[in-house]
């Protein structure tokens, strides 16, 4: 055993759990099981095998950015129930106590 009873018990008590006497024991046994495969794993031979970021290849699904011609100003306030100059107009919002 990689774990111990004590070891969960100081993590709980880093992490401010109240942990049961049921779920230490039950942590321990999951965390033993977790490191005892990581040494399985440990133990394959990985030499000839390439490090990558995904297990499977991955292709980008955005599209290329293209530089396309903007709204003219005139255009983006064609519709605007009222205008200043080429700016919106909107109500004051700014209250004012009293």
């Amino acid at each position: 055993m990689k774990i111990n009873k004590e070891v969960v018990e100081y993590v709980a008590h880093l992490g401010r759990l109240a942990l049961e006497p049921h779920e230490i024991d039950m942590y321990t046994a999951q965390l033993n099981n977790i490191l005892e495969y990581m040494d399985t794993l440990n133990a394959l031979d990985t030499g000839g095998v390439e490090p990558t970021s995904h297990a499977i290849p991955v292709t980008c699904m955005l599209r290329d950015d293209l530089v396309k011609d903007s709204f003219t100003v005139e255009d983006s306030t064609l519709n605007a129930p009222e205008k200043i100059g080429s700016s919106f107009k909107v109500p004051p919002i700014i209250e004012v106590e009293e």
